[in-house]
């Protein structure tokens, strides 16, 4: 309720652990079941979109801004992040500005994404790199 009292667009049932920072509310979408888990970062100097059902796990640092290195006085640039539906973002992982991870990818734990990441894809490493075919469970054994 408070994120949303900030400007958040914030769905249904979302879990935002207590110890999740967020920079400007205003900035954020988090789509409908989505989990944001504890001390995870969202520098939402730019815009930052999670998509329905996505996960960002505990200690993730999505940083959606950057500075222009080219120019004196280093302006900030905003950069917007997209974090897919249901993709995964595991534990202490790096996002840097601009980035998409597209839906349904998975982004192994402590990987840093300076690209886009394809959708459907287990992505891991530094620089984290896609692996292999995100492959559903069936349910059967």
């Amino acid at each position: 309720m408070l994120l949303r009292l900030f400007g958040a667009k914030v769905g249904r049932a979302v879990v935002i652990r207590p110890t999740v920072t967020i920079t400007y509310p205003w900035k954020v979408a988090i789509g409908d079941y989505a989990w944001i888990g504890d001390n995870a970062e969202l520098y939402s100097l730019g815009e930052i979109e999670i998509g329905a059902n996505a996960v960002v796990s505990q200690r993730s640092y999505l940083c959606a801004a950057d500075h222009d290195h080219t120019q004196v006085d280093f302006p900030i640039r905003s950069r917007k992040i997209t974090i897919g539906a249901q993709a995964w973002v595991a534990a202490d992982v790096f996002v840097a500005p601009g980035v998409s991870v597209g839906e349904g990818a998975v982004i192994g734990a402590r990987s840093s994404v300076f690209k886009d990441m394809p959708a459907g894809m287990v992505c891991f490493g530094y620089p984290c790199q896609p692996v292999r075919l995100r492959t559903p469970n069936s349910g059967v054994n």
